[in-house]
């Protein structure tokens, strides 16, 4: 969800890129990947003072991008945060340790919705911890949009041309085109794909841009009317422009999940355990959600949470939005291969 960058702590620039193939093993250290912005600094600062652990931090920007990283084995990575569908894979390919959760207590925190979601790509529960979770929609000014904002059909509106952001990332791009003709966000079917990338290259020229988390700060200045956002950008854009709202539609969308894994050449899985039961701390957790508002999988933070939160249904949606919500699965090669070109296409019509 954003852009790669390392925050090695402190300045370890360029020890992460020699980790690989050496392996760094210090005993008292830990190798983190990490989607950018999803961590707050504080958080790495106060578990290294309270557990004198070296945290080594990288981020990334898209799911593709963590999981071609991850496979190029240039750098040892110990735990990875990433999305359903990737660690699925990853799963599948072996490269995921079983987690040891008589070693994480704080896991009973976790929300037992989450982990029903979880199933769908961790079945047994057994590899991943859920950190952030949420639903794929639309956020749109309402000074600027003058209609009912119920359905992806919006974002195929010609009276909006120029004026809508679209997700710089082929799965969620495509979610809206499947929704509206009826098909699975998951589907494989080269027909249904076909018919998709029909839609969205003859959206291309109404699409101001195709962005990633920038897509709320172009919300916020009114640059744009209507754009393609994970859930939890809304709460934070509305906070700054009051004009703003966010909506699932009614056809359906994608819930997401977002976990930690411990790989399965982890050198350091005591430091790991520790790492992840940290995170699960209410008051960590709380740091967490308030660094940038996306769903919490804290059940007992969400108790104590202001109702302003609780009562959002962009963090806590109702069942029944949830209900006509799918989460992403991992793809075969072939497929994953069959997208890449259809978004190839469409970024270059």
């Amino acid at each position: 969800m954003m852009k790669c960058k390392l925050l090695v702590i402190p300045a370890l620039v360029g020890s992460l890129l020699l980790l690989g193939g050496c392996g760094y093993n210090k005993n008292n250290s830990l190798v983190v990947f990490n989607y950018g912005d999803y961590l707050d600094s504080s958080i790495i600062d106060s578990f290294e003072e309270e557990t004198g652990i070296k945290i080594l931090y990288e981020e990334y920007q898209s799911p593709e991008e963590m999981y071609m990283k991850y496979k190029a084995d240039i750098v040892d990575y110990d735990v990875i945060c990433s999305s359903d569908y990737i660690l699925e894979k990853l799963r599948q390919e072996d490269e995921l340790l079983p987690i040891n959760f008589d070693n994480i207590p704080n896991a009973t925190n976790v929300d037992e919705h989450l982990w029903e979601f979880s199933k769908s790509f961790d079945p047994e529960n057994k590899y991943t911890i859920p950190h952030y979770w949420g639903t794929l929609g639309i956020l749109y000014n309402t000074r600027l949009v003058d209609e009912e904002v119920d359905s992806w059909d919006i974002l195929f509106n010609q009276k909006y041309s120029g004026q809508i952001i679209m997700e710089n990332s082929v799965r969620d791009s495509f979610v809206p085109a499947l929704k509206l003709l009826g098909y699975s966000i998951n589907t494989d079917n080269t027909d249904e794909l076909d018919e998709a990338e029909a839609m969205l290259k003859e959206q291309r020229p109404m699409v101001q841009a195709y962005l990633l988390d920038s897509a709320r700060d172009e919300m916020i200045a009114e640059n744009a009317a209507i754009a393609l956002v994970y859930s939890g950008e809304a709460p934070y854009a509305t906070e700054y422009n009051e004009d703003l709202a966010y909506v699932v539609p009614k056809e359906g969308s994608n819930v997401w999940v977002d976990s930690w894994a411990i790989t399965k050449d982890c050198k350091n899985t005591e430091n790991a355990e520790k790492f992840l039961n940290y995170l699960l701390e209410v008051e960590i957790s709380k740091i967490s959600f308030e660094y940038n508002h996306y769903g919490t999988p804290n059940k007992k933070l969400a108790e104590i949470l202001p109702a302003k939160y609780t009562e959002d249904p962009a963090l806590f949606p109702p069942s029944d939005v949830l209900d006509n919500c799918e989460i992403f699965k991992s793809l075969d090669q072939g497929t994953q291969n069959y997208y890449s070109k259809l978004w190839k296409e469409i970024k270059l019509d």
